[in-house]
């Protein structure tokens, strides 16, 4: 014995578990002190305690009553990680059933403890490999447990058990599932540690098996019964942990990251199937949004095009419906605002639907009795010919001007349609020009399909009265078009007595167009978010079955040193993983989605705000949904973990 005092020392220790209304007593009062360097088996029949007994030795659990003490220190007021960090550098453990993690290397199983304990990755490896090579596993490190035998995946632990060089070895049982041959190979092998100064601390049944040990401690119904010594125990040198430095928060995530990249290639269907809730999602609002742009951007931009200096009177108050509403604006009210100062130009204007017809051919489209100062007003040159003028208004002049769309309709040969008489409503009308091509207006409805025709010719010839159904009044200076406009509105009220008009400027279209172009983003964003937080949801489910799945290797890592903090990194990263890839995805499915959409006809604005915001949420939707799942397998007891089938 060393003069320092034991190593381990357990006074009175007890141990109940709850079964009903009842308490099971598993151990009663037990008194023991370990010694640096002794080779101590605690030995008895199953149920007897000893497998409990070393749970509390290697605090993996907590005594119910009595006092255990390692180098002089209670362990009764340590919390969580303080215990797993005395496991960390204190405990080594060897089980009955090795309890490696099945899905990566014997190499990767050895340097967990390393892991926990801040080592540098090339110099855990470097140990690792060490340690295999010396107990004959240097050509089988790169197998996973299943392709190895059970003297190997013993090996393996033993390796693992060593890695941080603790003072303190318990192996439960670590020849039980073994044949002979490999038991003698692992007894030896713990004879050999014991003999380098490491204790040793035995548990099992097999009374040949407690023979190579030191002293054996009888262990009966909760109870030590006998101690007896097959052989003097000499004082050995003690051993000391190797240290490595304090793991840092960036460390941790880093090593966390490898291992969810590691976890995640085990079960790649259900790595796919979580992604895809996520992929959906972000791609969703990408697409959505970048859609929602897109059409908000063509609408406003069909307004610009139209003039942003323009103000439209059209007949009626707010609060008129019916035919007299179309009763208030006559060609001399056009007149007269012509004359108000701040006015460029003022453009009459009166349609309807009628048949127009050259030769065998004829098409119903919109008739428009417009102005000379269409084509400054609308910013829309003619094409071909020439748009009529102020004498062909005056002369009431039956000339007409088509749209690029009747011009196809009616003359698809290709052939002038300048100097050709058409029949509008049985009116012959000669073509003098074909504006350019103007496309769907801001409103919907092809503007192309029109014929142009002087407005007081239309009034007489074609409509059959002198009211108009609207006037566009282009402004001098857009900085006085609010002035421009109370102007027209005191000379009309002059005129007419009531307020029997009323007048809009380009920005009240501008912001009605906008707000309901918002309201559309929005209402495609909200959907798109919505299907981002089922995503989530997904990912929090698929989480929590991997955590029950994987209770033994949290309680592996746990034994090996990891702390709460250590798993709930793990498992929340593995979330964020999942959801960080899915996020990278679905933006590069949202993209591809909207070039579809932009080659089916529909505009497509991509920012990278929605992109980086579809990410951010999903990152967040890894953090959020990926904490309960953390949270539940870090709260997890060691003991129960490991026992978990």
């Amino acid at each position: 014995m060393t003069a320092e005092g034991p190593l381990l020392s357990l006074s009175g220790i007890g141990r109940t578990f709850p079964s009903g209304e009842q308490q099971i007593k598993v151990l009663d009062d037990v008194s023991l002190d370990i010694y640096p360097g002794e080779f101590v088996a605690v030995m008895g029949q199953s149920g007897s305690g000893k497998s409990t007994l070393m749970n509390i030795m290697g605090c993996l659990d907590r005594a119910s009553a009595g006092r255990y003490a390692v180098r002089g220190r209670d362990v009764s007021t340590l919390d969580s990680d303080e215990l797993a960090e005395l496991r960390c550098k204190t405990f080594g453990f060897i089980f009955q059933r090795y309890n490696l993690l099945p899905t990566v290397t014997a190499l990767d199983n050895a340097e967990i403890p390393a892991v926990y304990a801040g080592a540098a990755r090339s110099e855990r490896i470097a140990r690792a490999r060490g340690l295999l090579e010396k107990l004959g596993l240097g050509d089988r490190m790169h197998h996973k447990p299943p392709q190895l035998s059970g003297g190997q995946q013993q090996r393996v632990a033993i390796a693992r058990a060593l890695m941080n060089d603790p003072p303190v070895i318990l192996a439960d049982e670590p020849t039980g599932a073994l044949d002979s041959k490999s038991g003698d190979e692992v007894m030896a092998l713990l004879k050999q540690l014991n003999a380098e100064g490491r204790t040793i601390i035995l548990i099992t049944h097999d009374k040949s098996i407690a023979l190579n040990a030191g002293r054996i401690i009888h262990i009966s119904d909760g109870k030590i019964i006998r101690e007896e010594k097959p052989e003097a125990a000499g004082a050995l040198p003690e051993i000391k942990p190797v240290t490595h430095g304090t793991i840092g928060f960036l460390s941790s995530v880093s090593e966390a990251v490898g291992m969810a990249l590691r976890a995640l290639r085990v079960n790649l269907f259900r790595t796919a199937l979580t992604l895809l809730g996520i992929v959906i999602g972000v791609a969703s609002v990408v697409a959505m949004l970048a859609i929602g742009a897109g059409s908000k951007q063509k609408v406003l931009d069909q307004i610009h095009a139209m003039g942003t200096n323009l103000l439209y009177v059209q007949p009626g108050a707010g609060n008129v419906h019916g035919a007299d509403a179309t009763a208030t604006l006559t060609p001399d009210d056009a007149k007269a605002v012509a004359a108000v100062t701040g006015v460029a130009y003022v453009l009459p204007m009166r349609s309807g639907r009628e048949t127009v017809r050259y030769g065998n051919l004829d098409d119903a489209t919109l008739i428009q009795g417009v102005g000379p100062a269409l084509p400054v007003v609308r910013d829309w040159p003619v094409a071909e010919g020439t748009f009529f003028n102020e004498n062909d208004m005056r002369r009431r002049t039956a000339v007409a001007v088509l749209g690029q769309t009747v011009k196809g309709i009616l003359f698809p040969g290709g052939e002038d349609p300048v100097g050709r008489f058409i029949l509008i409503k049985n009116v012959p009308f000669e073509v003098i020009g074909v504006m350019t091509s103007k496309g769907a207006s801001a409103f919907g409805g092809d503007q192309d399909d029109t014929v142009f025709v002087p407005v007081l010719t239309g009034l007489i010839r074609l409509f059959g009265q002198n009211y108009l159904n609207n006037m566009i009044i282009k402004v001098d200076d857009l900085n006085n078009i609010d002035a421009t406009q109370n102007a027209v509105t005191r000379l009309l009220l002059s005129r007419h007595r009531i307020e029997d008009f009323h007048i809009r400027n380009m920005q009240s279209f501008i912001n009605m167009a906008t707000e309901a172009q918002n309201t559309l983003t929005i209402m495609l964003g909200t959907i798109a978010a919505i299907s981002l937080v089922v995503g989530g949801i997904g990912v929090m489910n698929i989480m929590l079955v991997s955590v029950t799945e994987r209770t033994r290797e949290i309680g592996i890592r746990m034994a090996a040193g990891a702390r709460m903090r250590d798993i709930l990194l793990q498992f929340n990263i593995e979330a964020v993983v999942v959801c960080a890839v899915g996020g990278v995805l679905g933006v590069l499915l949202g993209v591809a989605a909207g070039w579809t959409a932009e080659m089916l006809g529909l505009r497509a604005i991509f920012s990278v705000g929605p992109a980086v915001l579809a990410f951010a949420s999903a990152f967040a939707t890894g953090v959020v949904f990926g904490y309960l799942p953390a949270r539940k397998a870090a709260r997890l007891d060691p003991v129960r973990a490991l026992s978990t089938e």
